[in-house]
Order: C-alpha cells, then structure tokens, then sequence
C-alpha cells in the first residue's frame, strides 16, 4: 500500500511515503534545477579530446561555490568528487580522474546541486569529438527514451507507465534497459521515495499526484542490460563492455501533466537529434 504525506508537515527522512509538494517546493526546485542546468550547459564546450574528467569535477566544483550551492555528491557516503563522469561502457557513478578524454568517446556527465537546501539532478550525454554512427544511434535512442518517458507523467497514472514507455521503445530499437539502477524522488532529501524503474508495465505500481517531485533518468545499453561494480565501490560498467548512455531530467507532477525543472537554458540538453514531436509533458 502506498503512502503519500504533505511535504512540508513532515520530517526530512526518507520514510518510504511519497511526499507531495506545494508552490514554494516548487520554486525552490526551478531555482536548484535551473542552476544545475547551466552548469551543464557550462560544461558543453569543455569537453573535447584531450581534456580530463577531473577538470571537469574542478569546472562544477567552482561553478557551485561561485553561485551559492553545494554539489550533492562532494563527500556523500564517501564519494570524493563533485560530479560522476562515466565513460563509455561506464552505466553510471564513473569517478573523476586524470585520464585524458579520446576523440570519438561519449561521458555521461551527473550534476547535482544543492540550493537552499534544495537538489537540482540533472545529467547529459557529451561528445568527445566526431563519434561513431553506433554511439551516435545510442545517445539518440537514449534521449528519446526520456522523453517518452516524460510523456507518461501525468495525475491519475502510474509509475510503470513511465517505464513501459522507455521499455518497449528502447528494446524496440535492439537495445537494453538497465534494471539495476532507477530514477527517484528528489527535494530536500538527494534520493526520496519512491523509485522509478525504467522497464515495468502500464498501471502498475504507485498512482503519480500532483505534488510528486522525482527524477527520470533511463540507462540504456547497446548490448545486454547487465552490470557489475568495479573495485572502486561506484563505477557501474556493462558486462559485456558494449556502450552505455543515459539521460536525466527532474520534474514535478502538475494539475494537466508535469513541469520539467532541469531543461537546458541555452537548448544543449539533445543529442543534436531533430525528433518528430516534443511530448506535450514537457513544454
């Protein structure tokens, strides 16, 4: 049974319960998302062959301190760096190192700032020069399944239907859904109940209320979804070392639909892909 609870009447823990937000919530969430938006737009022509992942973790670093936030990640459950930057066959939480960028690579690059106590999570797909039709395809394929997931926000439906929706259209394009990380609520708390799989079917799990604030964020892998943890206790690579991509936006539910909070303010938040429509949910 699902539990839902007014935001602002009850303690930061995560509980389990789905919190419902009112307007102030949501304005301090464009400010936090907003900013995490440009930082990422920030970051865009930064990343170029030669270049390393620590100076980008450096660039959000300072990009944070000068604007009055906090990367979320800095010293969280001992993680030591401001962003993750997964490379490749990196699924996700690649840690910042001196290790030079290749031409033809693509980086996941996951921001998360912290404003007035409130978290803006957002990450992109970035090219390292001239790509590879196949890691090209990928990004696309990945972009698109975040929008229709998107699609599927609205008050009266459900959980699974965001994850059918990236399901069906991701696997529809032969590539795979990873299963063993997941979107969630997001506030005051970094990560809130509940959870948003990627893969599910239409009308099952939690009913989405106007209020709800989470992320969406689909992992998607040329090859099979399986993953394995690396030594270092974070970075998540793909079994058999074919390429992974994944794109996240925050949004909260609304009244008709949803409001995405972490749009790009310059449009930099595409592959660079013109798709048929944009998803009505996220104008």
């Amino acid at each position: 049974m699902t539990t839902y609870l007014e935001a602002e009447a009850n303690p930061i823990r995560n509980t389990g319960a789905i919190r419902l937000y009112g307007p102030e919530a949501f304005e301090g969430m464009r400010r936090a998302c907003g900013l995490t938006a440009r930082c990422l737009d920030g970051l865009a022509e930064l990343v170029v062959p030669g270049v390393t992942t620590q100076a980008l973790d450096d660039f959000v670093y300072d990009f944070a301190l000068a604007n009055d936030a906090v990367p979320a990640t800095l010293n969280y459950r001992g993680y030591t760096k401001s962003v993750c930057t997964s490379i490749n066959h990196v699924v996700c939480h690649g840690v910042p190192n001196d290790k030079p960028l290749k031409e033809g690579d693509i980086v996941n690059i996951d921001v998360t700032l912290i404003v007035d106590g409130w978290h803006g999570d957002s990450s992109r797909m970035y090219p390292v020069g001239k790509l590879k039709r196949a890691a090209e395809r990928l990004c696309e394929v990945t972009y698109r399944s975040l929008l229709l997931g998107i699609e599927a926000v609205r008050p009266g439906g459900h959980i699974g239907d965001i994850g059918e929706a990236i399901q069906s259209y991701a696997e529809s394009e032969r590539c795979s859904v990873v299963r063993d990380f997941c979107g969630h609520g997001v506030g005051k708390l970094f990560h809130d109940a509940p959870n948003i799989l990627h893969y599910g079917r239409r009308g099952e799990g939690p009913e989405m209320k106007p209020g709800m604030i989470f992320t969406i964020e689909p992992m998607i892998n040329l090859g099979r979804p399986h993953v394995k943890i690396l030594n270092d206790g974070w970075t998540a690579v793909t079994r058999d070392r074919t390429l992974s991509a994944q794109y996240e936006h925050t949004l909260g539910v609304t009244e008709e639909g949803c409001e995405v909070f972490t749009h790009s303010p310059g449009g930099l938040d595409t592959p660079g892909i013109a798709f048929e429509r944009e998803p009505a949910a996220a104008e």
